[in-house]
């Protein structure tokens, strides 16, 4: 297969060292001049404990330059989903699969505003990455990666895009019914990724301080209710034993909105706790931990200009 992995970034580096690892020719695509030139003069750099292993994967910021491809994988930020799809249209034909393995709950409704629908594949990974450097990223967290279609009722696309990452040593399931499991991730992220970040917790500390602990629980069980209102069949103490068992595995690893407040970038706390209230709104559930969390994370970005 010919793949482009759009952004650069922890994941996208993790993905597109693994598809060209198992022998598919694949591209990453990034507006980042310097992060692009660094990955194609010394390859990507991915760090698994003492291991690290150099994976050459071509970048670019021209897409034009590429051609057609047989799948795009999106993993910019949120915010950037729009753009990105609006840049990365000339790799895109009838039959490419367009995928978003990306935090949060929407992107693959801003991809089918932009590619049809029946093309667009959505899904989530529970690989973890930190960003150590240009082109030097950590894998601290292997996971499976979960994903169906966005419409209709074919899986070919998931099925195609799952058998790639399983050939570069990746966990990847597909399902008809792909949406329980993106709420049951953005559950996830709604009790942690901002637990984190306000405090600057490491993972593993976030489940063995004992009030920490509660917090996540119960913001977890806020995220719950909302999908469960929505028609999601999602057991409230599953989500809360599974998170907690995350975090206790994931140790020392550091939240995707903590690596934000220390970078000073924006985050992406409106699709993920700004979904659980604005779905919580509409059901007519309260969520105030999930409230509170987004307007606490919405001042700290108002305050360094970032909204």
């Amino acid at each position: 297969m010919r793949i482009a992995v759009v952004g650069a970034g922890a994941m996208g580096s993790i993905f597109g060292a693994r598809f060209t690892q198992g022998g598919h020719e694949t591209v990453l695509v990034d507006v980042a001049a310097p992060l692009v030139d660094r990955i194609n003069e010394t390859g990507v750099t991915i760090v698994r404990g003492d291991e690290e292993t150099v994976t050459r994967v071509p970048a670019t910021v021209d897409p034009v330059s590429v051609g057609l491809v047989d799948a795009v994988v999106f993993f910019v930020k949120c915010y950037h989903t729009r753009p990105a799809a609006e840049l990365v249209r000339p790799l895109i034909g009838p039959t490419t699969v367009v995928a978003s393995l990306q935090n949060g709950w929407g992107n693959g409704d801003v991809l089918a505003g932009v590619y049809p629908p029946e093309q667009v594949v959505v899904g989530v990974t529970y690989n973890s990455g930190t960003v150590l450097g240009l082109g030097r990223v950590a894998h601290p967290g292997v996971g499976p990666t979960t994903m169906g279609p966005f419409a209709g009722e074919s899986t070919a696309g998931a099925e195609t895009l799952a058998a790639a990452i399983r050939d570069g040593g990746l966990d990847a399931v597909v399902v008809s019914s792909v949406r329980p499991e993106i709420w049951k991730k953005l559950i996830l992220n709604a009790a942690t990724l901002p637990t984190a970040a306000l405090t600057g917790m490491h993972a593993g500390a976030l489940t063995a301080h004992a009030g920490m602990h509660e917090l996540v629980s119960e913001t977890a069980r806020e995220a719950v209710a909302v999908a469960r209102a929505l028609g999601y069949d999602i057991d409230e103490q599953e989500r809360v034993d599974t998170i907690h068992g995350l975090l206790e595995r994931a140790g020392p690893s550091k939240a995707s909105m903590l690596q934000d407040f220390d970078a000073g970038r924006r985050t992406e706390i409106d699709v993920i706790n700004g979904a659980v209230v604005r779905a919580g709104d509409e059901q007519g559930i309260q969520v105030p931990l999930n409230r509170a969390f987004l307007r606490l994370v919405q001042g700290w970005e108002s305050l360094r200009g970032l909204q």
